[in-house]
């Protein structure tokens, strides 16, 4: 199976992508480095993954991009408290970041 056509690599894509263009004008760079990088290394690293020959690279990378999308949730949480993320938009965010832990637990279940 390819990569790309997994949801949640296509669901992680469209919220990295959606996280990049909402924190363009946030000026404290150390915050947007972290969340930006946070979010960007859900696809990466199940791309990664499903880039290599054996099921447990497979399945240790899927395990970083789940510890990925816990360090976005809480980037995302905090951002809403000091004022970068609007309420709304975070809220979005760590839903769709809880949805996405999920899944990618869900597919490690099912490689294992």
């Amino acid at each position: 199976m390819k990569y790309e056509d997994l949801s949640i690599w296509k669901k992680s894509r469209a919220l990295t992508i959606e996280v990049y263009k909402e924190t363009q004008s946030i000026r404290d760079y150390g915050y947007k480095d972290q969340i930006t990088r946070s979010a960007l290394s859900v696809p990466s690293n199940i791309a990664e993954g499903f880039e290599k020959n054996y099921p447990k690279e497979k399945i240790r990378f899927l395990y970083i991009a789940k510890g990925s999308i816990g360090e976005f949730k809480t980037q995302a949480d905090i951002g809403i408290e000091i004022g970068y993320i609007s309420r709304d938009m975070g809220m979005r965010w760590m839903e769709e970041a809880e949805l996405l832990a999920k899944m990618i637990g869900s597919l490690i279940t099912k490689m294992n």
